[in-house]
C-alpha cells in the first residue's frame, strides 16, 4: 500500500514538475515571421501582421515565454487605395511581411517590406514602448531581409529568396548606398537541404557570434517539410558555408537568442492550420562553431523555462470598451482589417460602446472599412459580443465574424424596415446565407466557438435573446487557412456595413474572450 501510495506521490510531482514549465507551442496563436533582441533581461519581438493596421506588432517578455504587445512600429503603412480599402482595392495577405529588430547604440530599430507599396521601411525610437518612431521609406523591397549593423560602422541588409545577396546602406539608412556593396552572396542557400525544393530559402536573419556570422532561413522540399537552413562566414561577403539545421515538424523560419545565463534557444514557428502560424522555442547547443537545434534533431514538448501565464491579455483580451481620460481608444490587442476611415468609429460617442457608423456602401464583407479584429487562438476559444443595433438603416449588416477568406458571420441585417438575426457561411469562397431568424428586439447576445485542436479548426454560431439562455443558427464553418489570399490565421471581427445608405450606425457594449467552448460531436 505505501508503494503504491508513493507511486501515486511521484507521478503527482511529476505531473506538477511539466506544468511549471513552458510548452511547446510558447504561444497558440498566429505570430509568424518572428525577430527577437534581448536587451539586458528583457526580450523584444517582431511579428507580421500584414495588411492589418496598426502594424508590425512589438511584443516584450520578461522570460522568452510570457509576451505582451506593448507597440507597434507603424498606424498606418501607407495612405493608398489599397491599403485604405478603396476603389475596389485591397492588399490581403500583403501589406508588410517578415521585419528584423535590432538594438544598436541607444536606439531600436524595426524593417520590413512591402509588396503593396515596393518599398522598404526603417523605423527607429529610442523607447520601443513609447515611442515616438522615425520613419525612413525607400525602393524597391527587399524581400525578407534581416538588417544589420556591422562593427565596421557599415549596414546593410541580408535578402532574398534561394539567391541571397548583400547589400549596403546609406549611413543614415535612407537608402542604398551608392558605391556600396551590392551582390549575391549565397548563389543557393536552399542547397543543404536539397535539390528538389519548392520554397526557396527566405526569412532570412542574422547573427553574430564568436567570430563568425550566422544566417538563418527557411526552404521547403517538394513532398517534405520546411526546414531550418544555417550557413556561417566569418566574412559578410562570403564565402558561406551551409549545412541542414532542423528538420521536425515543419517549425522553421526564425533566429537564435541567448538568454543571460548563457543558454541559447531557437525562435521559430509552424504552420498549424486555421489558427495560423504558432511560435515554438528550440533548445540549442553549439559543436564545433555550429548551432545544434534540439534534442536529436528533434522539438522537445517542454522547455526549461518560466511557465506560460497564457495569451490573454498579452496578446489577446476582453474589452468592456469603457475608457478612462489617460486610456487609449483601442488597446494594443485590437487592429483594423487594412486601414479604417477615423471618422467612422468612436468609444465616446456613447459611454461604455464601441460605435460602428457607416460612410459609405460596401456590396461585401471583405470590401468594407472599419472592421475591427483579435486573433483568434488554440487550443479552443471563443468569443461574444452584446449588440444594440437601434441606429441601423436600410440595407446596414452588424455582428461578430470569424475572419479570413472563407469567413463566417453571426449578426443582424435591416431589410424591409425589419431585423433579423442571420449567420452567412463563406467556406465555398462564396458567401452562403444559411439561416436568418426575426428579431423583434433592439439588442442580441452573438457568439463564436472555435475548435483548433489537432487541426479541427470548426467555429460554431450562436445567439442569445437575454445572456443566458444560447441558441445555435446556421450551420458549422469548416476553417480554413489560406496561404495565397489572406495569409494569416482566423481572427475575432467585429463589423458594421452599409450595402444600401451611408448614415448607419451599431454600438457594441462589450467584447469577452474564453479559453472553454461547448461541447461538441
Amino acid at each position: 500500500m505505501k508503494k503504491k501510495i508513493l507511486q501515486i506521490l511521484t507521478l503527482f510531482i511529476l505531473i506538477r514538475g511539466l506544468e511549471s514549465h513552458a510548452q511547446n507551442p510558447i504561444m497558440y496563436a498566429d505570430v509568424p515571421d518572428m525577430s527577437m533582441i534581448r536587451v539586458g533581461n528583457t526580450y523584444y519581438m517582431s511579428s507580421t501582421t500584414m495588411h492589418m493596421s496598426p502594424g508590425v506588432p512589438i511584443m516584450k517578455s520578461e522570460d522568452l515565454v510570457n509576451w505582451k504587445i506593448i507597440n507597434y512600429a507603424y498606424d498606418t503603412l501607407a495612405d493608398v487605395d489599397a491599403m485604405n480599402l478603396n476603389n475596389g482595392k485591397s492588399t490581403y495577405g500583403r501589406g508588410s511581411w517578415a521585419s528584423s529588430i535590432r538594438y544598436h547604440k541607444g536606439i531600436y530599430y524595426v524593417s520590413t517590406f512591402s509588396s503593396t507599396t515596393n518599398k522598404t521601411y526603417i523605423y527607429s525610437t529610442k523607447n520601443i514602448e513609447k515611442g515616438p518612431w522615425k520613419r525612413i521609406a525607400f525602393s524597391p523591397s527587399f524581400h525578407d531581409h534581416s538588417l544589420y549593423f556591422d562593427e565596421d560602422g557599415r549596414n546593410y541588409l541580408l535578402y532574398g529568396n534561394g539567391k541571397l545577396s548583400l547589400v549596403e546602406l546609406k549611413e543614415d539608412l535612407s537608402g542604398v548606398r551608392e558605391g556600396g556593396i551590392h551582390k549575391v552572396v549565397i548563389e543557393n542557400a536552399s542547397l543543404p537541404a536539397g535539390t528538389n525544393i519548392g520554397l526557396g530559402a527566405e526569412g532570412s536573419q542574422l547573427i553574430k557570434k564568436d567570430g563568425y556570422y550566422y544566417l538563418f532561413n527557411i526552404t521547403w522540399p517538394r513532398g517534405g517539410m520546411r526546414t531550418v537552413v544555417v550557413h556561417r562566414a566569418q566574412q559578410l561577403a562570403g564565402p558561406w558555408e551551409g549545412r541542414l539545421g532542423l528538420q521536425d515538424l515543419g517549425v522553421a523560419q526564425g533566429s537564435l537568442i541567448d538568454l543571460p545565463d548563457g543558454r541559447w534557444f531557437a525562435y521559430l514557428f509552424r504552420d498549424y492550420g486555421s489558427v495560423g502560424r504558432i511560435p515554438y522555442l528550440v533548445p540549442v547547443q553549439w559543436e564545433n562553431d555550429w548551432p545544434v537545434f534540439g534534442k536529436n534533431g528533434k522539438i522537445p514538448d517542454t522547455l526549461g523555462l518560466s511557465a506560460s501565464k497564457g495569451l490573454i491579455p498579452g496578446i489577446v483580451s476582453s474589452d468592456e470598451f469603457t475608457r478612462k481620460k489617460k486610456d487609449r481608444d483601442l488597446p494594443l490587442v485590437w487592429q483594423w482589417n487594412h486601414n479604417p476611415d477615423n471618422r467612422f468609429w468612436s468609444v465616446t460617442a456613447r459611454k461604455g460602446f464601441l460605435r460602428l457608423s457607416t460612410g459609405r456602401t460596401d456590396s461585401l464583407f471583405v470590401k468594407a472599412r472599419n472592421t475591427l479584429t483579435q486573433r483568434t487562438f488554440g487550443p479552443v476559444c471563443a468569443s461574444s459580443t452584446l449588440i444594440d443595433v437601434a441606429g441601423m438603416k436600410e440595407g446596414d449588416v452588424a455582428g461578430l465574424a470569424a475572419f479570413q477568406r472563407k469567413f463566417g458571420q453571426v449578426g443582424v441585417k435591416m431589410v424591409d424596415g425589419k431585423k433579423y438575426l442571420f449567420m452567412t457561411n463563406a467556406e465555398t469562397n462564396t458567401p452562403v446565407e444559411i439561416q436568418t431568424i426575426p428579431l423583434q428586439q433592439q439588442t442580441v447576445h452573438l457568439k463564436i466557438e472555435c475548435d483548433f485542436r489537432n487541426k479541427t479548426d470548426k467555429a460554431w454560431f450562436y445567439y442569445s435573446l437575454d445572456g443566458i439562455k444560447w441558441k445555435p443558427i446556421g450551420n458549422t464553418l469548416h476553417m480554413e487557412y489560406t496561404l495565397m489570399e489572406h495569409f494569416m490565421g482566423y481572427r475575432f471581427a467585429l463589423f458594421n456595413y452599409a450595402t444600401k445608405e451611408a448614415g448607419g450606425y451599431s454600438d457594441f457594449d462589450f467584447f469577452h474572450i474564453s479559453d472553454q467552448i461547448s461541447q461538441h460531436e
